[in-house]
């Protein structure tokens, strides 16, 4: 696909990898929608940051795990830009959840933007993309939809449901629009990691080191232009998942 002229509709595209992400696509032309719940000063500040690109950008506020509130959005951003060729599904809500818990409000949480609002927005994308004949669908999801996490039961959970959602779509979908998964290893530490803690994540990896957000939105543009890969799932993650190897055998 020849990204030039095209919309992206970026979700949770405000902060971290999203802003990454929308950014790498206004650096290729691209008009972009900033999809945010809560961060209205950043996702007006990344798309300044898309403008001064050469682009148009529009900031929408919408919690993709409310169906009402992502046809709003699809809408909004179809009523300014006339369609959407590229759909990311990069929101995510990051927390602890313990199994047996007794309160299930942070299941419902964080399951419900992975894998509800992840449906809600390739649903009312879909029809869009199959009616101008191309699209491309990006879902980040990231190293817990291949093993389980200790204490993250509904981040697991969510995105290896996000994973087999991205292989589904991509067959009920073929051969119009095409759907990949990106997967990042340690990119950006969460906010509670100390010294010790990145220093120990990034000596886990192959490379030795953390990775970047925009490692993972090259990822993304790399998806978004290919035009016979769909259904796949690459991993930006510097052999994290190969790291447990590196220790002399035996």
């Amino acid at each position: 696909m020849d990204l030039k002229g095209k919309t992206a509709l970026v979700t949770g595209g405000a902060v971290r990898v999203g802003k990454a992400v929308t950014l790498a696509f206004a650096r290729e032309g691209c008009n972009v929608v900033v999809n945010y719940r809560s961060s209205t000063d950043a996702a007006e500040k990344t798309c300044r940051e898309a403008r001064d690109l050469g682009v148009d950008a529009l900031a929408v506020q919408a919690d993709v795990g409310n169906h009402e509130d992502v046809k709003h959005m699809v809408a909004q951003a179809v009523d300014q830009f006339g369609g959407i060729e590229i759909l990311v599904n990069s929101a995510s809500l990051w927390l602890a959840t313990p199994f047996p818990m007794e309160d299930l409000s942070d299941w419902h949480k964080v399951t419900n933007i992975l894998i509800n609002g992840s449906f809600y927005c390739a649903n009312e994308v879909a029809p869009l993309m199959l009616a101008a004949g191309e699209g491309a669908m990006i879902n980040i999801i990231d190293l817990a939809a291949f093993e389980p996490w200790k204490n993250f039961i509904a981040h697991s959970v969510g995105k290896t449901a996000l994973l087999a959602l991205s292989r589904q779509l991509a067959l009920e979908l073929a051969p119009t629009v095409r759907v990949n998964a990106v997967a990042p290893g340690p990119v950006l530490p969460p906010p509670d990691y100390d010294e010790k803690k990145v220093a120990r994540t990034a000596k886990r990896t192959l490379m030795n080191r953390w990775g970047t957000a925009e490692d993972v939105a090259e990822a993304v543009i790399y998806f978004a232009r290919a035009d016979y890969v769909t259904g796949e799932v690459l991993r930006v993650d510097g052999g994290e998942h190969f790291g447990h190897r590196k220790p002399e055998f035996g």
